[in-house]
Formats: C-alpha cells, structure tokens, sequence
C-alpha cells in the first residue's frame, strides 16, 4: 500500500506536464500534515494535496477539497507569505527514493526573486514537509526534529537541509537488468522477494512479491534460483525499466470481495489470480485520490472528533449497563404469579395454619400437586399471605415500568447510534459543530460558562442531481434530517432510509410528478451510502411518501415511524454519489 519509489517516479513525471508554470494562489492547512495548494494555469484550476501523515503520506492532484480550519495555523501563514503568487518550475526527484521536490520561483514584499524548495519526504512515521530557501536552509517544515529525537539529522529552521541517509540500494535506471540479477542471487539466505527489496531502489513489497512471482512461480530462496527464473527474473526487471522510461504505466487498484481498495500499483499484478479484481485509473493522481479518499477522511475527522467520540462511546456503554440491569430485573418480575398463588393458597387454607411455622406444605388446586410454601414464624398466615399478595403487586407494577423503561432506554440507545453515524461520515469542522450543537439542545452536552451560545450559519443538506434531472436532498445530521422531511418535502415527495439501520434521511423532490425508476434507484443507493452500511456490497433501503411519516411525540432529532412502505437492495457507491454532485454544477 506504500507510495513506492516506482510509482513515485511516474507520478513525478505525470504531475510535471500539469504542475510545472502554474501559479500559486493559496495555501491552505487543512489538518497538521498536510498542505493544499491551489494552482491556476491559463487553462485550469488545480489543487495539490501535500500529504505527510504516517499512514498515507503522498503527493497529487485532487478533486476533494476538505474543510479547512477557521484560523490558518502559523505554519500555513507562513508557508503563504513564502509562496504564494510563486510559479512552480519544476518537479525532481532523488534517484527512485521516496523523496520529491518541487522548485518555486516568486519574488517576495519587496520585488526580489525567491527561489524555495519544497522537499516532501514520503517515509511511513519519517515523512515529511520541508520549506527550504535558496541557500539550502530550512525555512520550516510540518514535522521538526530535534536533538532529543534524531543525533543524525535535525530538522529545524535555519538548519542545513540534508538528504534523509542513503540505503546503498541499487537504482535501476543506473544498472543493467543482468547487475542487478547477479546482485540480488548474492543475497544468500534470503527469499527472492527480500532480496529485491534489499538490492533495488524504490521497489515496494507487492511489487517485489510480483518479481518473484513471475520469475519463480512463487516466493523462492535465492538459492534455488536456476538458470531459467535468473533469465525470468532479468526480463522482468527489464520490463520494469522499461515501463519507468517510457511513461507507459497502468495506475492500477486491487480490490477484493473483503477489501474494497486493498493496494496500488503501476502493472499488472497476478500473484493473487483470480481473488483479486484489478481495476485501472486514468492517472495516478486519480488512483491516489480515490485510495485515500475514505481513509483520509476519517482520520481527520477523528483527530477533530475525539472528545466528541469519547462521550458518545461512554453514553453508550451507561445506556447498556442500565438496560442490562432492567432486563434482568424484569425477568424477575416473571415469576409473579408464583407470588399470588401463594398468596391465594395460604387464604384458602388459613383455618388449618398456625403462627410459627417456617413453611406451609399446602395442596395446589390448580396444578393438583402438593406445593412448599416458605413463611416468616412471626407473622400469622393472613400476614404472610398479605405479605405475598404485596409482594405480587409490587412486581407487577415493576414490570410495567420496566417494560416503559426498557422501551425509552432502546430508543435512546439507537440515538447514540445515529448520531455515532453523523459523526463519522462528517467532513468538516461546520457538521461535527452542528452535531455538538444538537447534543447541547438534547441536554447530553453542556455549555462552558463563556460560551454565549452564538450559532454558525447552518449548512444546507446535501444535494444531488439524478440522470433524470429531479434534486435529491441527504440530511447531514438529525436535526438537519427533521427539518428535510417535514418542513423542506412535501407531503408527495419520495423519502428514502436505510433500512433498520442508523443514516440519513434521503428525499427525492418529484414536484407532482411520477419519479422514474432509474431515480429511485439513485436515490436508494445515495440513502444506502449516507448510512452505517456504506461499506457493504449491499443494503436494504425503506421507501415511502413522505405523507406516510409520522413524528412521536417527544422523540428524539431524526425519528420518524411509517407502516407503508417498500424495500430494495441498493449499492452504496462512492463514485456514484460523485457524479451526482458534479451534475448539480
């Protein structure tokens, strides 16, 4: 899953033939590692996602622009005062390492040239961002180093840059194929697969995997190498080389029925045969736009929304712990009958009992067998049977509140949920804002003393276009979800859920006419993806008129019941849900 060296180094090639003379207009910061410059050529528009996050660093072009921080940070003031306006010459990058830069050319305040660097350094937990001047100091970067971290390479302003320390590995553009077969087979001791990820420059481990692959038939020790998987192995080597000068690479995906993106590459992959599906981009930047996409999502959104996440996990687990108590409580009030009975038996057979006994053995008229029924000696049997009798009372009362209570305890439970759901499928500082605001107004949040309540322009629910050209709209939260159905629908407009399952409400506005299927069916599968299904291959969505919606009264943000409605088994796409969106525009 890696950005390799390979790869790198095609999509360097790729991002120079469209970066290279635009201009900078901003610059923005939308979570601590990463960067997004906002490129205009005479042509186009671009942006350029900047990444150095230790699980998905990278480098490309991206059509998704997330939310960005009301107060730019410092370091994103900064690197707007060094850039911004500048005009990107070139894009280089060191041998097939995972390391790119890309040169500015600008002026600054006073009408001087600049010439920066930036280096981004596409190392797991090492990478990095690093602003250097045109003497070759730091300027600043996302992650500084210091002493206490590094003894071999600091990374702070004013330091020196210096190149991350070299592998000794072999780069591939500057050997032949042959030196570095006769490398790699002197690795002894080794399986084919590591000894190409020791020897070779940039290569990853599924594309070392696939070396092996193909040389071999499988992942073999060096030293059963023979003469024909030596010749195996240079021709693929070769083939490599060639895929890297020419240009000529398939941005390629693999999926699986498990995982929808479970690695990239830039060739054909055939280690896994035909449990994998491969699926091949238009670019790379595309293909790294889309990999990342849902993984960068929630992970920023995550670093917003812990607090948040903490306190609906621990109203979670209290609901639970109450609900569990109440059930097992109720199960207890089954035996209620048995109370009465006793009750009754003791009544009937009073004129035989006497005060002091610890129990009576009495006849049961009901079942016709002999029943032992415990007593307190210090009570009279009218008195202990008064006892039962209040005994039964009391537990059918019990359960009459506990069934109420159980019932309010189930419904707030799947409140949690939903709004567990809102909260992970938002992507930006306005919606989790929104769903804090909602917790606030339903008493499970409390306003700080100097919060004065002051509230940000609500966000519009999302909207869409279906291919027949009818809007569809998606509530964004529960409240947002309450004021789409009964206030924004009309009562004839079509309203989409996921079924049984938390999500958002989803309405069709037909206008008074008769929605075609095809946008039904669109609708079903936007309800399908705005819900806690989106990562099933399938998912049963509910559909009605929105007259059939009924609001209980008292219920929490986003509840509604329906009794007449229709099912379907709809796909959750991403893609889908994309293309919708670019037809409102």
């Amino acid at each position: 899953m890696p950005l390799d060296g390979f790869t790198l180094n095609l999509l360097k090639n790729e991002l120079a033939a469209q970066i290279v003379g635009s201009r900078v207009e901003k610059i923005h910061q939308p979570s601590k590692d990463s960067l997004v410059f906002s490129l205009r050529t005479r042509e186009k528009t671009m942006r350029l996602l900047v990444c150095a996050s230790a699980n998905c660093p990278r480098l490309h072009l991206t059509s998704h622009a997330p939310e960005n921080p009301a107060t730019p940070p410092m370091l994103c003031m900064l690197f707007r005062k060094n850039l911004t306006g500048a005009t990107i010459t070139a894009i280089n990058q060191k041998g097939l390492d995972r390391v790119a830069f890309i040169e500015f050319s600008g002026t600054n305040e006073i009408g001087d040239k600049t010439q920066f660097t930036l280096a981004v350094e596409i190392m797991a937990k090492h990478s990095n961002i690093i602003l250097i001047n045109s003497q070759g100091n730091i300027v600043d970067a996302v992650k500084r180093v210091d002493f206490t971290q590094s003894s071999v390479r600091q990374i702070l302003p004013t330091f020196r840059y210096e190149l991350p320390p070299t592998q000794n590995k072999l780069n591939l553009f500057e050997i032949t194929a042959k030196e570095a077969v006769n490398d790699i087979c002197s690795k002894s001791g080794k399986r084919l697969s590591s000894a190409v990820l020791e020897v070779l420059e940039g290569v990853s481990p599924l594309v070392s995997r696939e070396i092996a692959a193909y040389s071999c038939g499988g992942d073999i020790s060096v030293e059963e190498m023979r003469d024909v998987y030596k010749e195996r192995l240079e021709t693929k080597l070769e083939e490599i080389k060639s895929i890297l000068h020419a240009g000529k690479a398939k941005p390629t995906v693999l999926k699986s029925d498990s995982v929808k993106f479970m690695d990239f590459t830039f060739m054909d992959v055939e280690q896994y045969g035909f449990s994998v599906e491969s699926v091949e981009f238009e670019s790379f930047s595309k293909l790294l736009d889309d990999f990342y996409y849902e993984k960068d999502r929630r992970e920023r959104t995550g670093q917003r929304s812990q607090s948040l996440m903490k306190l609906l996990s621990n109203t979670t687990a209290r609901i639970s712990r109450k609900l569990a108590a109440q059930r097992a409580e109720l199960e207890a009030c089954e035996d209620r009958e048995t109370l009465r009975i006793n009750a009754e038996l003791i009544m009937a057979n009073q004129y035989a009992l006497e005060k002091g006994a610890v129990f009576y053995e009495l006849d049961n008229y009901y079942t016709g067998e002999k029943v032992r029924i415990k007593a307190d000696p210090a009570l009279s049997p009218n008195a202990n049977a008064q006892k039962y009798y209040k005994e039964y009372r009391k537990a059918k009362t019990a359960q009459q509140m506990l069934g109420d209570l159980i019932e309010n305890g189930e419904q707030e439970l799947s409140y949690i949920e939903t709004v567990i759901d809102a909260v992970n499928r938002a992507e930006g500082f306005t919606e989790l804002a929104e769903i804090r605001n909602e917790l606030y107004e339903s008493g499970y949040l409390k306003r700080a003393k100097n919060d004065k309540g002051k509230k940000a322009k609500p966000l519009p629910p999302l909207e869409y276009i279906s291919d027949d050209g009818y809007r569809i709209l998606v509530g964004r939260n529960n409240v947002q979800n309450d004021i789409l159905t009964f206030k924004t629908a009309r009562r004839d407009d079509s309203w989409f859920h996921a079924s049984k399952m938390p999500g958002s409400h989803v309405v069709v506005l037909g206008e008074g006419e008769i929605i075609p299927e095809s946008t039904v069916r669109q609708a079903a599968a936007l309800a399908a993806y705005h819900s806690t299904g989106r990562d099933s291959s399938r998912v049963p969505v509910d559909y009605t008129e929105v007259r059939e919606l009924k609001k209980p009264v008292g219920a929490k943000p986003g509840k509604v019941i329906y009794h007449t409605y229709n099912t379907m088994w709809a796909v959750p796409e991403r893609e889908l849900c994309e293309r919708l969106a670019k037809n409102k525009k």
